[in-house]
C-alpha cells in the first residue's frame, strides 16, 4: 500500500474502471498526474480526431496500452496524404497490441501499412478503413482473428496518393481460408478488378454488404459465387447496375438466406427470384419506389411465411388491396412493420385497420413521413396491437393529441415513441404521456414542446430525450 497516496495503483485502477458509466470519469485526469496516468492505462476505448499536419500519434497512444477499441478520424479528409495516413496506422500497430476493433478514417491506407498492422495487432477482429486503388486484399492473410471488414474506396486523384498501375489478379494466387464473417465494400467501380482472390477465399462469409458499387471487382462471375453458399445476410445499397446479376446469384446459391436489404432496386425479376427461392427469409428491407408493385406484394405474401421484419420505404406503386394481402400471410410471425412515406396509407382508408387486425404480435411500428395520415386510421390499428414497444410517427403532420392519448391507452408496454415534426401534437399531450406512462424509456420530440414539468419528470424517470 502506498501510504502517501492512500491507495495502491491496482486498487485505484479498479475503482476508476468501475466508473466507466459516469460522466465524471472525464474529470479523473484533472486530479493529479498519477490519476491521469492510471486512468489512461485502464482505458479500453478511445476516439481521436487527427489534426493536419498530424501530431505524434505514437507518443499519445503510448499512454493507452490496453486499448481494445479505437476510432481515428481526420479533421479534414481532403488534406490527407498517403504518407501521413500510413504513418498513423504504423503508430497504431506499434502501440495497441490488445486492439480488437479499429475504425481508421484518417485517410486511405496502403496494403504495406496494413501488413504492419496485422503483425502488431494480432487480436484485431473488426476493421473499417478507407482504401484507394488498385484493388488488392492479399494483406488479409496476416489477420488471423479478423471477422469483420469494411473498406470504402475513395477517389484520391489530386490528393497526393500514389496509385499503382497493376492490380491483384484473382487467378494469380491460390485461395486461402479467411476467417471473415462480415464484409462491406463501398465504391467499387465498373472497371475495378482484383476481387477474385477475395471471393474465393471467403468461405465463411455470413454477411455481405455492397454500397454504391458498379461492379464486383472481377471479370469472372464464377469467383463471386464462391462466397455465397454460407451467406445469411445480403445488403445492396445503391448498386443498381449490378443488382440484377447479384440477386440472381444469391437466389441460386444462398439456401440459408435470412435477410435481404435492397435500396434503389435495379432488377424486379431478380428480387422476385430471391423471394421465391429463399424460403428462410426473416428480414426484408426494400427502398424500391419504381420496382415494387402489387405483384411484388403478392410474391412476398405467397413465399415469405417466416418473415419477422418487413420494411418498405417510399413504395409509391402499391395499392391498398396489395398491402392487405400481407395481413393474413404474415400474421403469425411479423414483429416489425415499417411503412415510411407510403402514400397508399393516405390514398385509401382502412389499410391500417386491416393490418392491425392481423398483426396482434407486432412490437415495432414505423409510419414516419406519411404526412396525410389521420388520427382515425392510426388509432384503429393501435387498438389491435397491444404488444407494441416502439412507435415512430416522425413527420406525420396530420396527427393530433388524440393519437397520443390512444397510444397511452392501447400500448401499455410502450418504451420508445418518436413524434418529432408532428406539428399538431401539443405540449400538454406530451406532458400527459410522460407523467403517466410507466414503461416509457425514450421519447423523440422537439425541445420546445417539453414543459418544465415534463422535463422534471423526464429526469426523475430517467427517460432518454432525443
Amino acid at each position: 500500500m502506498d501510504s502517501e497516496n492512500g491507495l495502491c495503483d491496482e486498487l485505484l485502477e479498479e475503482i476508476l474502471r468501475r466508473l466507466q458509466s459516469f460522466s465524471e470519469l472525464n474529470s479523473v485526469g484533472l486530479v493529479c498526474k498519477r490519476w491521469l496516468t492510471i486512468h489512461r492505462r485502464s482505458k479500453t476505448t478511445l476516439g481521436l480526431r487527427l489534426p493536419d499536419p498530424p501530431l505524434s500519434l505514437s507518443s499519445l497512444l503510448f499512454h493507452y496500452p490496453r486499448l481494445t477499441t479505437l476510432r481515428i478520424v481526420p479533421e479534414d479528409l481532403s488534406t490527407c496524404n498517403s504518407i501521413a495516413s500510413d504513418c498513423a496506422l504504423h503508430a497504431v500497430a506499434y502501440n495497441c497490441a490488445y486492439l480488437k476493433e479499429l475504425r481508421f478514417f484518417a485517410g486511405p491506407v496502403s496494403p504495406s501499412s496494413l501488413e504492419v498492422l496485422a503483425a502488431g495487432c494480432v487480436s484485431l477482429s473488426s476493421l473499417k478503413i478507407l482504401g484507394f486503388g488498385p484493388l488488392c486484399f492479399r494483406w488479409l492473410i496476416g489477420f488471423g482473428s479478423l471477422r469483420e471488414l469494411s473498406v470504402t474506396y475513395v477517389d484520391c486523384k489530386g490528393a497526393g496518393f500514389q496509385i499503382g498501375s497493376g492490380f491483384d489478379h484473382g487467378n494469380q494466387f491460390a485461395e486461402v481460408n479467411l476467417p471473415l464473417e462480415k464484409l462491406c465494400l463501398t465504391g467499387i467501380g465498373p472497371g475495378d478488378l482484383g476481387l477474385g482472390w477475395l471471393w474465393r477465399s471467403c468461405r465463411k462469409l455470413q454477411k455481405l454488404q455492397l454500397c454504391s458499387c458498379a461492379g464486383t471487382g472481377d471479370t469472372a462471375s464464377s469467383s463471386f459465387i464462391n462466397c455465397l453458399p454460407g451467406l445469411r445476410e445480403i445488403e445492396l445499397r445503391t448498386c443498381r447496375t449490378i443488382a440484377g446479376r447479384v440477386l440472381r446469384h444469391v437466389a441460386e446459391n444462398c439456401g440459408s438466406l435470412i435477410s435481404l436489404v435492397l435500396y434503389d432496386g435495379g432488377d424486379r425479376e431478380g428480387l422476385f427470384q430471391v423471394i421465391r427461392q429463399c424460403k428462410t427469409l426473416q428480414i426484408l428491407d426494400l427502398r424500391l419506389p419504381l420496382d415494387l408493385d402489387d405483384e411484388g406484394l403478392s410474391v412476398i405474401a405467397q413465399n415469405c411465411r417466416e418473415l419477422r421484419i418487413l420494411r418498405l420505404y417510399s413504395c409509391c406503386l402499391i395499392s391498398g388491396c396489395g398491402i392487405k394481402l400481407l395481413g393474413p400471410a404474415l400474421s403469425s410471425r411479423l414483429e416489425e412493420l415499417v411503412l415510411v412515406n407510403c402514400d397508399v396509407l393516405e390514398r385509401e382508408l382502412g389499410v391500417l385497420t386491416s393490418l392491425g387486425q392481423h398483426f396482434k404480435l407486432l412490437k415495432k411500428l414505423d409510419l414516419s413521413y406519411n404526412e396525410g395520415l389521420v388520427d382515425k386510421e392510426l388509432m384503429s390499428m393501435l387498438v389491435s396491437c397491444p404488444s407494441l414497444v416502439e412507435i415512430k410517427l416522425r413527420g406525420c403532420r396530420g396527427l393530433t393529441d388524440n393519437v397520443v392519448f390512444s397510444v397511452f391507452k392501447s400500448c401499455q408496454s410502450l418504451k420508445t415513441l418518436d413524434i418529432a415534426k408532428c406539428h399538431k401534437i401539443s405540449t400538454e399531450a406530451i406532458e400527459f404521456l410522460i407523467l403517466n406512462s410507466s414503461k416509457l424509456q425514450r421519447i423523440l420530440v422537439e425541445d420546445s414542446k417539453l414543459s418544465d414539468c415534463a422535463r422534471n419528470w423526464v429526469s426523475w424517470k430517467r427517460i432518454e430525450l432525443s
